[in-house]
């Protein structure tokens, strides 16, 4: 790439020193403008009145109808043979890739179910009611094809360094994607743009964001960290950097680990919670689908409820943003479909099943309209009306939030910052990687005990911008993914693939 690191590494390197040096306000005036120019784009309202429906938003669920429809519900289609390409069962010694399918799933699962799924769940229920879930569950639904797109392509347009590292996701497919169309400077321009968006979201939503949210649940726990957020912020620091020093391989491995193991005990935690009320199931599942077309009492109707299911849905699962195809990229798999029938997985596992456990528990302890959490829920503090939810059952089960809100934010960061840095080495070179990883971790450091919240929001929009030149990418090349997928399914319905398999 022809752009020169030390501009960026100066505008980004800064941004820390400001944050802490600068006079009161400065940088939250600084950042303040430029947000309200990307919002008053990123969340322009398309629909006109009560309830505001953002533009991204909309964006994206277009696309994922879009796609679902275009390939015929692959969604619901491959889910079995998705399962036992993702066990290994389609394993070829042609396969070739840094990581394995599995671990190019829990690496992207570990990025996408974060902090959304036990906050954002609890604001779009507080707000939109019980029916938001339903309309929850349908975008995720929607959202598995978006992923699966986006895979197959990161697939088929990596590119493997000189290294043998792989360079792969939007940055890849817009660029080689549109150059097949004639159309080689926008693709460039756009995988551009995408890096850029990618690299300052990840230090943002992707690191302080993630521990300036952590560090607020555990300062409930542990008051020693009221005192001392820095300590929390070094700790955090170091055993993030122990994994994302060692690169891909050992944030995979990571991930392999972690991932499993923290929706185990977040979910063993929710499901303790719904068994022990379980006579209020059928009511609960009663209240999602009957509000979700007749809501009660919530604003703007069932257009409202609609719209809060749809936003906490994308904003989860990150279905359409592009971050996963960067990792699902480096799998190793001798087909592209493939490992988009891996990403088939990412939605339903972050969106259907994580988020609709964390509604249960909402709706089932009654705490999205209980009089007691109103100030909770007009400050839209998610977190803390989940962990009111599950101190119903018990004062020590919010230890258990706790653990899984550290938990859930660590592995959102080292997976970040595997997506900061492939955009970064996309625009600056493989040799400057170790520049990210370092910057990556002082904004760790600086976000436990800076206060910059327009910077944070300043990065999340970046993130959200995401979705425009990726899906751009999306639409141009479906047609490409149909006929991939029509090869492969003509491959497997006549027995070719398992001979393959047989063959090894």
């Amino acid at each position: 790439m022809a752009i020169h690191p030390y501009i960026f590494i100066m505008v980004a390197g800064l941004l820390p020193q400001w944050a802490w040096a600068a006079e009161p306000g400065a940088i939250d005036a600084f950042f303040g403008s430029v947000n309200g120019h990307l919002a008053s784009v990123i969340f322009y309202d398309v629909f006109p009145g009560e309830p505001v429906l953002p533009f991204i938003v909309a964006w994206l669920i277009a696309g994922a109808v879009f796609l679902t429809l275009r390939f015929s519900f692959v969604n619901l289609r491959m889910m079995r043979h998705a399962f036992r390409v993702l066990r290994g069962k389609y394993h070829t010694a042609d396969d070739k890739g840094e990581v394995s399918p599995f671990q190019a799933l829990t690496t992207a699962l570990s990025a996408t179910v974060g902090l959304g799924n036990i906050a954002g769940v609890a604001i779009a229920i507080s707000i939109g009611g019980p029916g938001a879930t339903f309309w929850m569950i349908v975008a995720g639904f929607l959202g598995m094809t978006t992923k699966f797109t986006e895979a197959t392509l990161a697939q088929r347009y990596r590119e493997v360094r000189p290294d043998g590292r792989i360079m792969g996701g939007p940055m890849e497919y817009l660029s080689k994607g549109f150059a097949e169309f004639n159309l080689p400077r926008t693709g460039k321009v756009l995988a551009v743009v995408f890096a850029v968006f990618t690299v300052f979201g990840s230090l943002g939503a992707g690191s302080a964001f993630q521990v300036s949210q952590s560090l607020g649940a555990v300062q409930e726990q542990i008051p020693f960290f009221n005192d001392m957020p820095i300590a929390y912020g070094l700790i955090i620091a170091l055993a993030v950097g122990v994994v994302i020093i060692g690169g891909l391989r050992r944030i995979a491995h990571t991930a392999e680990a972690v991932v499993p193991t923290m929706i185990l005990i977040y979910l063993g935690a929710c499901l303790w919670i719904i068994l022990g009320n379980v006579d209020q199931v059928p009511q609960a599942l009663g209240k999602i689908v009957t509000e979700a077309f007749a809501p009660i009492a919530v604003a703007g109707g069932m257009v409202g409820v609609l719209v809060q299911g749809f936003k906490r849905a994308v904003f989860s699962s990150e279905a359409g943003l592009g971050s996963a195809a960067i990792v699902h990229s480096t799998a190793s798999v001798k087909y592209p479909i493939r490992q988009g029938m891996v990403a088939l997985y990412e939605p339903f596992i972050d969106t259907i099943v994580i988020c609709t456990m964390t509604a249960l528990v909402i709706v089932i302890t009654g705490v999205y309209n209980d009089p007691a959490t109103l100030a909770i829920r007009e400050a839209s503090k998610g977190a803390a009306l989940t962990s009111v939810a599950f101190a119903t059952v018990s004062d020590w089960f919010p230890i258990i939030l706790t653990l899984s809100v550290v938990l859930f934010a660590y592995s959102t960061m080292i997976s970040w910052s595997y997506y900061g840095e492939r955009c970064w080495a996309y625009l600056f070179g493989e040799r400057t990687s170790i520049v990210y990883r370092v910057l990556f971790l002082a904004f760790i450091v600086v976000a436990s005990v800076a206060s910059a919240s327009n910077m944070v929001d300043f990065t999340d929009l970046l993130v959200l911008a995401m979705a425009f030149p990726n899906f751009l990418g999306l639409y141009l090349l479906s047609g490409k993914v149909r006929a991939m997928l029509t090869e492969y399914q003509a491959k497997l319905k006549s027995g070719e693939l398992d001979r393959e398999v047989t063959a090894r």
